[in-house]
């Protein structure tokens, strides 16, 4: 009597485990979901890495701001005061003077440690 009781419950649970299962309302959506995770165009892993390119993206924006305020003000401040543009020249440009003579003075001992 105890085994018929066990199997017997064990075979009403069972269907009505396969009647869950078999719902059309839950295959539909079980479906649905499997398709927009692994198969849509915009799946879950496209995202990811759309995501992280956007990050990366915005990175970068940030970056050429701050290098774009730094040569605003440069431009400024040289386009205000010519011995900041004479220093500029030289340094850069290694401009001189028709009166002077330029000497460059190259450290070598940086390029043996690299």
């Amino acid at each position: 009597m105890n085994l018929n009781s066990s199997r017997q419950i064990t075979v009403e649970t069972l269907k009505k485990i396969l009647k869950v299962l078999t719902n059309k309302y839950l295959i539909i959506t079980v479906a649905f979901i499997a398709w927009m995770v692994f198969f849509d165009s915009n799946n879950v892993f496209t995202r990811a890495k759309l995501r992280d390119n956007l990050d990366e993206l915005r990175q970068e924006k940030h970056f050429y701001i701050d290098e774009i305020q730094k040569d605003s003000a440069l431009t400024k401040k040289l386009l205000t005061d010519s011995t900041e543009l004479e220093r500029f020249a030289r340094e850069k440009y290694l401009m001189k003077k028709s009166n002077e003579d330029l000497y460059l003075v190259i450290d070598t001992a940086s390029d043996k440690d690299k």
